[in-house]
């Protein structure tokens, strides 16, 4: 996999707010911010999308999943309601190949999405 910005932020080579890390993940503010509350959560292991994932990596999945209900908590989202997206492929507006879930909240969400 071509190494990205968020490979660079998970070693550490490129510094970020850090809201939350464990042995798993890392989760920082998003640059461009779609919520008063945006946050990404990216895996340590370098990993394209989730269609990438494999049944070796369930720990590394369950470990994404809970980083973003921790974040929630964190940052006091949790009571008036989250959203998590999870975008896999160019279609799905992915950006930067490395798995990464938004967590969102702060204001009503409209639905559709997209």
């Amino acid at each position: 996999m071509e190494d990205t910005i968020f490979g660079k932020i998970a070693r550490g080579e490129i510094a970020v707010e850090r809201l939350y890390e464990d042995d798993w993940v890392v989760a920082f503010p998003d640059l461009n911010p779609q919520a008063p509350v945006h946050v990404l959560v990216i895996p340590k292991k370098p990993v394209k999308n989730i269609l990438d994932l494999g049944p070796e990596d369930r720990e590394l999945a369950g470990s994404v999943l809970l980083a973003c209900a921790a974040v929630a908590r964190k940052l006091g989202i949790d009571s008036s309601g989250v959203r998590v997206v999870l975008n896999a492929g160019s279609d799905a507006g992915q950006t930067v190949w490395h798995l990464h879930a938004h967590v969102l909240g702060g204001r009503a969400l409209s639905w559709p999405p997209g």
